[in-house]
């Protein structure tokens, strides 16, 4: 079997590293989100744990939705498609769900290497 490597580096903002690690795994599970479910659950893997009233103002004063009721609304689709978990009482308390394992601290160096065969050979 013939293989042809792709090897890329990049140097990207750290926002940007923890984006493409939820997109990754979002990819990898075919879960479908869009830019701007994207962009919330990046913002909540920087918080790690946040009150959701208080995060669902913060996303909407940063313009990612229209408004903290439209947040409200991602977070459930997100929630069902278990991409973040509630906790807390009353379950007032969302985190990006830890099975993503998304590496949030510190200098990050991501390290996939992923094999793409023919169909045949799957």
């Amino acid at each position: 079997m013939k293989v042809f490597k792709v090897d890329k580096k990049v140097k990207i903002d750290k926002e940007r590293v923890i984006k493409y690690q939820l997109l990754t795994f979002c990819f990898l599970n075919d879960i479908q989100v869009s830019n701007s479910d994207l962009s919330f659950l990046t913002e909540l893997a920087r918080f790690n744990n946040h009150e959701l009233t208080s995060f669902c103002k913060y996303i909407s004063d940063k313009k990612i939705f229209k408004s903290p009721q439209s947040v409200r609304n991602a977070v459930t689709k997100a929630e069902k498609k278990d991409l973040i978990v509630k906790n807390g009482v009353n379950k007032k308390n969302i985190k990006v769900n830890p099975k993503i394992k998304v590496q949030t601290k510190g200098t990050i160096l991501l390290d996939y290497k992923i094999l793409g065969v023919e169909s045949q050979e799957v």
